[in-house]
């Protein structure tokens, strides 16, 4: 099962690059990683740079994707995009963190995607 979900998110996750890039961000890092989480995306969009969760179900069976990204999961990201933040001497940007919520049907080969701009704060 686990390696199930693994291939569903790298879909996802492929799936949440074409899309962004298609309405113009521009793709900085993918899948940053470092001792304290991972982040999914980091992309350019106007004047924010953008740290990206991308959540990928095949049902709103547990609900709507966007609510797997719960209070621990916004701090693991916010402590990782610091991370990075400090790694790249970033320090005179905007910043954002959106959530890509991609429902797969379960019939075909289709998917509805949802951009959520600004999704939590820091």
């Amino acid at each position: 099962m686990k390696c199930f979900n693994k291939d569903i998110g790298n879909l996802g996750e492929y799936i949440a690059q074409k899309y962004l890039t298609s309405i113009g961000y521009i793709i900085i890092a993918k899948n940053f990683r470092c001792k304290i989480g991972e982040i999914d995306i980091i992309g350019k969009d106007k004047d924010y740079v953008c740290f990206i969760e991308v959540k990928t179900r095949r049902s709103k069976k547990y609900g709507e994707p966007c609510e797997a990204v719960n209070y621990f999961k916004k701090i693991k990201i916010l402590k990782t995009a610091n991370m990075y933040i400090l790694k790249n001497n970033l320090y005179n940007c905007n910043f954002r963190f959106d959530i890509v919520e991609i429902l797969l049907s379960q019939n075909d080969n289709n998917y509805n995607i949802n951009l959520i701009r600004n999704a939590f704060h820091a």
